[in-house]
Formats: C-alpha cells, sequence, structure tokens
C-alpha cells in the first residue's frame, strides 16, 4: 500500500455459530455449521433454512432506542453491531476512555433492502446512541454496498491513519437478511438454497468490527499484540454483475486481483484464500477467472476457505468477516501466508486484500 503499513491490532465478529472471533474461528475450522428452519415460509410454502444469532448472546437495545419505532431489521443490526465493537474495542477500551479518543468507523451495511431502506447517516447516529462514547460520528461513514463494502474501506483507512489526525481506525460490516421481506424478494428470484433450489445459498446474520492502526503505532503500544499485516488492498467493478444487463465476463475480481499484485505483490505465493463463496455457482466461476489470469501469483496447493458453508451468507458483514476469520488463522499459526481475502457484493462492487503474519 502507498500509505503506511496497515496492522490489523484485533477483530470482534458475531455470527450464528459463535459470540466472538475465537468462538467463529473454532467452529468454521471444525466445520461445525449452525443453520435451522423458521417458521416462515418461501413461495412453496417450505421453511426458510437460514443462520442466526443467538439473541440472548447480544446487548439489550439502548434505552433512547428502544422507544424508537425502529425496524426490527435494524434494531438487529444495531445490536449485533454493538457486540462485535465491544469485543474489537475491548483491549484498549480504558486506555481510550482515559485519553478519551474516540474511534473512526467505516461500516458496510446491507445492499438488499428492506420496505424501508436502511439510512446510513442516520444509522451511525444510532449505533452511536446504541455504543456511547465509542465512535468519533464526525469522522465516520457507512454504505450499504453489501459484501465487499468493508474491504473497500481499507484504502480510506489507510488514508486517515496516514495523515495522522487519529492513531486508530475501525472498518467493519453489519447485516441480516433474515427480514421477511428480503427473505420473499430473494426467493421469488430464486436464490435461496432449499428443496427445489441447488444452485442458491443460506440467508444469514453477523456483524464484524476490526481495528486497525500503523505497523509504527503497534509497536509503539506494545498491549496490543497485533493479528497480521496488511500488505495491500485493491478494488474492482464488475460490469455483469448479479443485476446487470451486461453479460458477465468476471472482469471486475480479476481486475481487483491484477491491482492487489502489481501493488503489493506477494513475497511468495499465495498459500491461503479466503472467499466470499456462499453456494451459489456464479461465484465460483468469477474466482477460477480472476485467478487463471494471475495464475503466477498462487501456490498450487493454496489452500481455499469458504466460511458460509457454516454460517450462511452474513451479507455486509462478510468481507470484514473473512478479514477478521483470515487475520486470527495467521496469528494461530494453522493457515499459511500471504493469505488473500476477498469479497464481491452482489452488484458490481470487488474487493481483495493480502495479509501477512504479524512482525
Amino acid at each position: 500500500m502507498a500509505g503506511p503499513e496497515l496492522v490489523i491490532a484485533n477483530a470482534g465478529l458475531v455470527t450464528p455459530v459463535g459470540l466472538s472471533l475465537k468462538e467463529t474461528a473454532a467452529s468454521a475450522r471444525a466445520r461445525v455449521a449452525r443453520l435451522r428452519e423458521i417458521d416462515w415460509r418461501d413461495r412453496r410454502f417450505e421453511p426458510f433454512i437460514v443462520g442466526t444469532v443467538p439473541d440472548d448472546g447480544l446487548p439489550e437495545l439502548a434505552a433512547p432506542l428502544a422507544e424508537l419505532p425502529l425496524q426490527t431489521r435494524e434494531a438487529r443490526m444495531l445490536r449485533l453491531a454493538h457486540a462485535a465493537l465491544e469485543e474489537a474495542l475491548a483491549p484498549v477500551a480504558e486506555a481510550f476512555a482515559a485519553r478519551k479518543e474516540r474511534v473512526p468507523l467505516f461500516l458496510g451495511l446491507p445492499e438488499h433492502h428492506t420496505t424501508q431502506p436502511i439510512d446510513a447517516k442516520r444509522f451511525l447516529a444510532r449505533l452511536d446512541q446504541q455504543c456511547p462514547d465509542t465512535i468519533d460520528l464526525g469522522a465516520s461513514m457507512a454504505a450499504p454496498r453489501g459484501r465487499a463494502a468493508g474491504l473497500l474501506a481499507l484504502r480510506h483507512a489507510e488514508q486517515v491513519l496516514a495523515e495522522g489526525k487519529h492513531r486508530h481506525v475501525l472498518i467493519g460490516g453489519v447485516d441480516s437478511l433474515v427480514d421477511l421481506y428480503v427473505l420473499g424478494s430473494l426467493d421469488l428470484e430464486q436464490r435461496i438454497r432449499g428443496e427445489t433450489v441447488s444452485d442458491g445459498f443460506t440467508p444469514s446474520e453477523g456483524a464484524a468490527m476490526l481495528l486497525l492502526t500503523t505497523a509504527d503505532e503497534a509497536r509503539s503500544e506494545r498491549t496490543l499484540p497485533a493479528l497480521a499485516r496488511v500488505l495491500g488492498a485493491a478494488r474492482g467493478q464488475e460490469p455483469g454483475h448479479l443485476y446487470a444487463e451486461e453479460p458477465y465476463r468476471g472482469e471486475g475480481l480479476a481486475a481487483a486481483f491484477a491491482q492487489l499484485f502489481a501493488q503489493a505483490p506477494p513475497p511468495q505465493p499465495v498459500a491461503t484464500v479466503y472467499c466470499s463463496f456462499n453456494g451459489e455457482r456464479y461465484w465460483a466461476r468469477e474466482f477460477g477467472v480472476a485467478r487463471i489470469r494471475q495464475s503466477a501469483a498462487f501456490d498450487p496447493d493454496a489452500v481455499m476457505e469458504h466460511p458460509a458453508e457454516v454460517f450462511g451468507d452474513l451479507g455486509a458483514a462478510h468481507g470484514p468477516a473473512l478479514l477478521a476469520l483470515a487475520a486470527h488463522a495467521l496469528r494461530e499459526g494453522y493457515r499459511r501466508a500471504p493469505c488473500l481475502v476477498y469479497a464481491s457484493s452482489d452488484h458490481a462492487d470487488r474487493a481483495a486484500a493480502l495479509l501477512a503474519r504479524a512482525a
């Protein structure tokens, strides 16, 4: 990356298979799935199979917000985001409070909307109410850009840290596809896996937050052992995305990989890939195009990790969740570096990052 080297200092992750990064990573590694039938039914009157986070594992909605007429989905997302933020900031919460440090948050939000789209600016303001004295609201941003949104924020985080106004930055994503309108819409598109749809995915929910800083700052703090280093990040746009009229050619992800490897050549061939495969064949074809065009950058025995098989599709939380899981795997030594993490949104956005072990 052109600016200071980024370090993933810590991360928080809440999914149907774990209420923390450590729990989710253990479940994903052991391939322990937690997907279940719910009372809502699809167009063939079969129960939807989804991934849900246990309600009793989440913080309660803050009192001022509980009095508002919030959408059920938005209230759920606020609680999910709160849990992930708490974990990501736990090691530094006291130090930040002592020096009154608030952290900018660059947050990915859903690209699939319910009856009323979630307003990004208002969601951040409500998250600030849910988690008071945590985020720098004026310096934070949110974007409804799906799976890739959290990874797209890496370049912006780098710029903010390079300016020196902030010592730390948060990136993340939160989503719940377990919404009756969203499920109904996706079901009509025949995208939800079920008895009659094999080329589909399992809708889910979750939140992921990553605390970023510079390598120099991480070394000076010493109280926060880094999970991984970010060697580079890149983005692409796919003209032939799922909802486009243009034909699919796989240009977006291929361009992101080409840009990433040009700007941050892997020190060794890529040994591990964390990908946003969710069960739909489209995504495997996309990766096939990108890998063929950049075949020299990959170890022939590279391991592919696609944890949606255990916790479903996390929507806008998916990209940051992959980044957190990859960083944890490198830190604990059960996956090889360098590690490529990428996520593709249902619309045009594609994003990729390259991780290495922390120094």
